[in-house]
């Protein structure tokens, strides 16, 4: 079966080591086009309905709230809106940026679409320094029926420079 790469990342406005950098395309974005580069397979981008404030600092503000609320917001489409269908996939790659410590809410509001029993989900992480934070241990309840593989964290000022790490890691798991 192929592997499936799904992914949130955020472009804009963006920290960068110890600083806001405005980024034509987001860090999550370029590994998760890394692991497609390596392993092959369907790349899905997940994206919200509402979009998040262009300000980087009103962003985590927002991101912060929908965490304290453990809000689930609504996605733009999901795998079927694309033709394509979880059934397909064995692996699932999966991608996002560390926010507060754990995934964005809407990630978990896309897995929660789907039954990933028996399922293998690989998570990649970009953050500044926090490496996955506890989003593995999340991912665990989120879905109890998949296997959630050890992560990979990839700090997002080198995430342009991180193809080969990625490539390494991810071929782990095809």
């Amino acid at each position: 079966m192929a592997n499936l790469i799904v992914y949130y990342s955020r472009k804009g406005e963006n920290y960068w080591a110890g600083s806001v950098k405005n980024l034509s395309k987001g860090n999550t974005e370029r590994v998760a086009e890394f692991v497609q580069e390596a392993v092959g397979g369907d790349l899905f981008e997940i994206e919200t309905v509402k979009e998040y404030d262009a300000d980087y600092y009103r962003c985590i503000d927002e991101a912060k709230a929908e965490l304290q609320a453990d809000a689930r917001p609504e996605v733009k489409r999901y795998l079927e809106d694309a033709g394509l269908s979880i059934d397909d996939y064995d692996t699932i790659f999966l991608g996002y940026p560390n926010w507060w410590g754990t995934c964005p809410m809407c990630v978990f509001t896309f897995l929660e679409h789907y039954d990933l029993s028996g399922k293998r989900i690989v998570p990649f992480c970009t953050n500044e320094g926090s490496g996955m934070g506890g989003s593995e241990k999340h991912l665990k309840k989120i879905c109890p029926n998949a296997t959630i593989e050890k992560g990979l964290s990839v700090t997002g000022n080198q995430a342009a420079q991180s193809q080969d790490k990625v490539a390494k890691w991810a071929k782990k798991f095809a």
